[in-house]
């Protein structure tokens, strides 16, 4: 009996949490979702590159990085202020 009402409870609890969220939020506009997904493709890139700023040893390979980062850093702070 007691298994029963637990799995009411918990089927209830998850109609909850899939309910609530689409109240409390508003919809993102297009523009939103596209700023979202462009700084979402620049940090991993940015993570990418610095992973490979700590493996590389060539000093011209490390200035190439070094200046990818820079970039992706300007970029960045592009899509933050816009």
């Amino acid at each position: 009996m007691a298994r029963g009402w637990e799995s009411k409870s918990v089927e209830q609890q998850q109609e909850e949490a899939t309910s609530e969220p689409s109240q409390k939020t508003k919809p993102l506009t297009p523009e939103q979702v596209g700023r979202s997904r462009r700084l979402a493709t620049l940090e991993l890139s940015r993570k990418r590159i610095l992973h490979q700023l700590e493996a590389a040893t060539h000093p011209r390979h490390r200035q190439m990085l070094k200046a990818a980062l820079s970039d992706l850093d300007a970029q960045i702070a592009g899509v933050d202020s816009a």
